[in-house]
């Protein structure tokens, strides 16, 4: 079982489990449960309903007329991960795995979190199916996203900050990875992000790609056809791959994932293990993994999901940066123009999304995954504009 399991962890050369032999075991019997419980017709069904009852499931694909005509170009649809419980995709993947943490008997939940968003939506998970949760998260990242913390206590969950390293997300997940190793008998590790070990990276894909489907099927009945480019940003790269997943084999889909330029994992980075899995990932002159920096702390990361790291090598999917001057204009003008205040991390695949559109001509269809809504960066964008 686990040789098998190996090798449905691997995209190209990129993925595995480098871990210790304890946490194998755990990865091996996680894996294992997944696989016999994704395709359960129970398990779907209660899938189902959670999307759809308590998250707001489906999200609309909006047309967006006045940003459309403003930039010239491609006709602009956002999919609305903002509008789901929570605000923002990380919910998806919360229910699936803390649905399969109940049928594994866990009680206790641990996950680890950069912008707040993945936390928030583990802490909700929690509060509604009563499981006690904690969450790591970059000290810096606890000052930056203050409100989101306060959400998470609100909720019920232990929210511990990190103090080392730059106190970031790899911090946030380096502490999550060692309570694991150290709980492993009692734990559930929801990981929020489309990193890690295996099965990590196929488990979060697999309940992310709810937002391809849906944008697929919404698009044929809007436009009766694909669109000509998909564009999401990427940190970790889950609500990338999960806007990605259902056009891989659609050739004539461009994906194109968007990066902060002080974080360019993709378009800088090298094949290296991080985390417990290999990927392409920004090194220092010492080999390892180089500070990096993101407005949007839910981007700050220098590794990237396996199989984005694969999309980049083999061709399939494109990566760009944008810079945080673009970023802030995009936050901006979304805003004005349309009414929607998306998040910081999202605001990223707006900023490249405005330089693409007018590339294309009108009759093409460009799909921006809206991730997040801005609610929680408002105070922290203010006061950079006020400098």
């Amino acid at each position: 079982m686990s040789q098998q399991l190996q090798q449905e962890g691997y995209f190209g050369e990129f993925g595995g489990s480098f871990v210790p032999p304890e946490l194998q075991e755990v990865l091996n019997y996680l894996s294992a449960q997944f696989y016999k419980f994704k395709d359960d017709p129970e398990y779907n069904e209660e899938l189902r309903y959670y999307l759809r009852e308590y998250v707001g499931r489906q999200s609309p694909l909006t047309y967006v007329q006045r940003l459309s005509e403003a930039w010239g170009g491609a006709k602009i649809y956002l999919k609305r991960e903002d509008l789901n419980h929570t605000g923002a995709h990380k919910i998806n993947n919360a229910i699936g795995q803390i649905l399969l943490a109940k049928r594994m008997g866990a009680k206790r939940i641990i996950a680890e979190t950069g912008a707040g968003q993945h936390g928030v939506a583990t802490a909700t998970a929690c509060a509604m199916f009563d499981m006690e949760c904690i969450i790591y998260m970059g000290a810096e990242d606890t000052r930056r996203q203050a409100l989101n913390v306060f959400r998470m206590e609100l909720l019920g969950a232990t929210v511990v900050p990190v103090n080392k390293g730059q106190g970031r997300l790899k911090d946030a997940v380096d502490e999550a990875l060692d309570d694991l190793v150290r709980n492993y008998k009692n734990t559930f590790y929801l990981l929020g992000s489309a990193v890690g070990p295996h099965p990590f990276p196929t488990m979060v894909k697999h309940f992310q790609s709810v937002i391809s489907e849906e944008s697929k099927r919404q698009i044929l009945e809007k436009e009766g056809r694909l669109p000509d480019a998909i564009v999401a940003c990427a940190g970790g790269g889950s609500n990338a791959i999960g806007a990605f997943a259902h056009y891989i084999d659609e050739p004539s889909v461009r994906l194109i994932g968007v990066e902060p330029d002080q974080a360019p994992s993709l378009t800088q980075g090298v094949p290296s293990i991080i985390h417990g899995f290999k990927c392409l990932v920004l090194l220092d002159e010492e080999g390892q993994p180089k500070k990096t920096y993101s407005i949007a702390a839910g981007l700050d990361y220098p590794g990237i999901g396996p199989e984005h790291s694969h999309l980049k090598v083999s061709g399939r999917a494109e990566y760009a940066t944008v810079t945080n001057e673009e970023v802030l204009e995009a936050f901006q003008e979304l805003s004005r123009t349309e009414g929607i205040i998306p998040a910081l991390e999202s605001a990223h695949a707006v900023a490249y999304a405005k330089k693409l559109a007018p590339t294309m001509r009108k009759d093409q269809i460009l799909i921006v995954n809206l991730s997040g809504r801005g609610d929680k960066d408002v105070e922290q964008v203010f006061q950079m504009l006020k400098k």
